[in-house]
């Protein structure tokens, strides 16, 4: 796997992945950034996020599961001192489908948590991470 991050100007970089895809990082106004786009701590919340509801999802389909819509809602602590790694995040999954089994969506999460999410596993390894969800049955 490969990416590029190639610094635009000011404190905005532009992130390349290996796939073809682009994303803009900036910093906050008082680093000399102009806030159009996200930061880079920020982007590995989102990785999480996305890496572990991927996840769900597949596990869940696989399980002969209608699910239909999946969000995580992430919350983070950092550090108060240098490095600032990530202390605590808690990830909140909701999970829409229809006629959802409750132990099914909570094996999903596990194994996302345990086995299969590496954004997950490789943060473990500095923050308390933890989960949660919610299911809502689908209109």
């Amino acid at each position: 796997m490969k990416a590029r991050v190639k610094w635009l100007d000011n404190m905005s970089f532009v992130g390349e992945s290996g796939s073809g895809h682009s994303v803009v990082m900036d910093g906050p106004p008082e680093l000399g950034g102009r806030n159009l786009g996200v930061r880079p701590m920020e982007m590995l919340l989102l990785g999480l996020g996305g890496c572990s509801a991927f996840d769900v999802v597949l596990i869940l389909q696989k399980s002969k599961q209608q699910v239909v819509d999946c969000e995580v809602q992430i919350e983070a602590e950092r550090a108060e001192k240098e490095p600032k790694v990530f202390t605590r995040i808690h990830l909140h999954f909701i999970v829409t489908g229809r006629s959802l089994a409750e132990d099914k969506v909570e094996r999903a999460i596990k194994l996302s948590a345990e086995k299969y999410c590496s954004a997950s596993i490789m943060l473990a390894k500095t923050a308390e991470v933890t989960h949660d969800f919610e299911m809502r049955e689908a209109a």
